[in-house]
């Protein structure tokens, strides 16, 4: 079968997920080499290669060495989850975004967190302590802490006018993390700053980027009671 020319990675990508869905590719079916399909789509090789990049990266193809493509016997639907600023997210509900700094220090991070870092047991770090609200009320506690020698110019910001979120976000590129999900039970001294009774549920997020082989960040974000997270997959 042939199909007209397609010129780009998205169209390839979709005509591809297309055949699969549609069991023209079954799951552990080997599909035509990229040379192959670069012929019949009318386009150059690079432009399938990352379409099928794409598409493994999503779980939905098999990629291995010398061994060739196939479709995923078992595919793994992964979801995309963006990191967005605290500012849009709050905005985006129609209500006033505000961020206040609690504490900030240069400090050596417990180690837990050095562990997180990758530093050496004797390296500072700032320890940053952010509290964002929307429409006057807590919102998210911020507990983070930076890798001034990764960021040399997070010495320079004092974060009065603008959050650590949305500055690291804007001013510092990163090219990979992860994200660990949890819930807590508050104790005090979360209730007092979440402005919520003690003892209640929690929601937790704990990430990390990188940038180059090195951690840039590590924060834990604790939400407001009744907090929810939707993504799509």
């Amino acid at each position: 079968m042939t199909v007209p020319a397609i010129r780009s990675w998205q169209a390839v990508q979709d005509e591809v997920r297309r055949r699969i869905v549609g069991r023209v590719w079954r799951p552990g079916d080997y599909i035509p080499h990229e040379a192959e399909l670069a012929r019949e789509f009318g386009c150059a090789r690079a432009t399938v290669n990352r379409a099928l990049r794409a598409l493994a990266e999503e779980g939905i193809l098999d990629r291995r060495r010398k061994a060739g493509t196939r479709v995923a016997a078992n595919p793994v639907r992964r979801a995309r989850l963006d990191i967005a600023l605290i500012r849009d997210e709050i905005e985006a509900r129609g209500l006033a975004f505000r961020h206040a700094v609690l504490s900030r220090e240069t400090a050596l991070p417990p180690p837990a967190v050095r562990a997180r870092m990758g530093t050496a047991a004797e390296v500072a770090l700032l320890h940053l302590r952010t509290l964002y609200t929307a429409g006057g009320a807590p919102y998210v506690y911020e507990d983070r802490w930076i890798n001034p020698a990764v960021v040399p110019a997070v010495a320079g910001e004092s974060f009065a006018a603008i959050s650590p979120n949305e500055w690291l976000v804007r001013e510092v590129p990163f090219e990979a993390g992860d994200f660990t999900f949890s819930a807590i039970t508050s104790t005090p001294a979360e209730a007092a700053v979440l402005a919520c009774a003690t003892g209640i549920g929690l929601f937790v997020l704990d990430r990390t980027t990188r940038r180059a082989g090195r951690i840039i960040t590590s924060v834990r974000l604790v939400f407001h009671p009744g907090y929810r997270m939707h993504t799509e997959i």
